[in-house]
């Protein structure tokens, strides 16, 4: 449960620190992080760090595609962890 907690952890300050630091490239004009790369570490579970990420540095907010995206990977992983709990509460 330790190991779960800690990659947790360690994908959402991933995920924090790449849309800062795209932030920061975006500002000065140069080349940028792709979404691509910006929406596997949502993915891999990097939510919370890279919605933080956006709200504070007020970054992809106003872009409709990359949230269209977003949200659409959380809605996958609301429903991926209810159906874990929904499984394994079948199985007891």
């Amino acid at each position: 449960m330790i190991v779960f907690f800690c990659y947790f952890f360690l994908v959402n300050c991933i995920a924090f620190i790449l849309i800062a630091y795209d932030k920061q490239l975006a500002i000065r004009n140069k080349n940028r992080i792709s979404e691509k790369a910006l929406l596997i570490w949502v993915a891999l579970g990097g939510t919370i760090g890279s919605s933080l990420a956006m709200s504070i540095f007020r970054h992809k907010t106003s872009k409709k595609s990359y949230l269209w995206k977003l949200a659409g990977i959380v809605i996958l992983q609301i429903l991926t962890v209810f159906g874990i709990f929904y499984f394994v509460l079948l199985t007891l």
